[in-house]
């Protein structure tokens, strides 16, 4: 009898010091390690400060590693934590996948949806600034014609294929940060904060000018403070895709497809011809936000019907 209150006791002691971390507690180790590895990480990575531009391909790939962190950053956090890394129900860790239910339907609109806002943004690029159309562009880019029309299915093809990268950041922002989020404070809310914070973690590359350049007004906080709107609007496309899925998968698809760049309209839009005014400099990123707003709209308002 006492061997069984013993083991009683020692389960309660177990089950206490499993549930001694509360989701805001397992959501701030996760951020403290997700920032500190990859700060540190790029600053190894780059010691001497040099500018996106300035690397060459091999250290650009090496600097990019970082961008695995977040999953890592997801799996230590469950192993300090005790929390688990389960395929399903609460607390899902969302690395599986399944077609079940109709959720392949996800899995299609992660490959199509980067190509439907980056040509609508290269569309408002060409009305908000027309002096940039130039029809021989694409000759500069050293592209065929051809094969320009071909651009989006290279495009879809290489972010499917790249999308294990791309995992690396979806399978912690989304796998594990919003989740978190949504618990402690409503997916209203979340869904802002959650693209400030991952808009924040990019400020290191903002800072070498990975984004956006290093030659523009209030270099380099106006970039931070661009790339926190474009994460709020993406991670509100890219947070839809995993609930409804139930797995980060889509979202790394979609993530990887639209780091590939899938526009043809892109081909015909040259930044030398820009006017240099305030809307010339920035017709791409108002396009481009404009474009990401109109999809998120659509997004939101199929979600509440949801």
């Amino acid at each position: 009898m006492s061997e069984v209150k013993a083991l009683n006791i020692s389960g309660e002691k177990a089950k206490r010091s499993v549930r001694e971390y509360s989701d805001t507690g397992r959501l701030l180790i996760y951020l403290g390690l997700t920032f500190t590895l990859t700060y540190i990480w790029y600053f190894i990575a780059n010691p001497d400060r040099s500018t996106w531009e300035d690397m060459g391909h091999m250290r650009q790939s090496f600097v990019a590693l970082g961008m695995m962190f977040p999953v890592i950053s997801n799996v230590l956090t469950r192993v300090i934590t005790k929390e688990g890394c389960k395929f399903g129900g609460e607390d899902n860790s969302y690395f599986g996948i399944t077609f079940r239910d109709r959720k392949w339907v996800f899995f299609i609109a992660a490959v199509f949806i980067p190509w439907f806002y980056t040509e609508l943004s290269s569309l408002i690029e060409i009305a908000l600034s027309p002096a940039s159309y130039d029809p021989e562009y694409y000759i500069s880019l050293e592209i065929e014609k051809r094969l320009l029309l071909l651009l989006p299915v290279a495009a879809i093809v290489s972010g499917v294929v790249g999308s294990f990268a791309a995992f690396g950041e979806e399978g912690g922002w989304r796998g594990y940060m919003m989740p978190k989020l949504i618990k402690i404070m409503g997916r209203g809310k979340a869904l802002i904060v959650g693209g400030i914070i991952w808009g924040l973690w990019h400020a290191p590359l903002t800072c070498i000018g990975h984004n956006f350049g290093t030659d523009y007004p209030g270099f380099p906080y106006v970039g931070i403070l661009k790339m926190c709107i474009m994460c709020i609007l993406m991670g509100i496309i890219l947070t839809y895709l995993t609930e409804k899925s139930r797995s980060v998968w889509p979202a790394a698809i979609m993530h990887a497809v639209n780091n590939a760049g899938p526009s043809i309209l892109a081909g015909y839009i040259n930044p030398d011809f820009a006017p240099d005014t305030f809307l010339g400099r920035n017709a791409g990123f108002i396009g481009l936000i404009i474009a990401l707003l109109a999809t998120t709209i659509i997004i939101m308002i199929k979600w509440r019907k949801s």
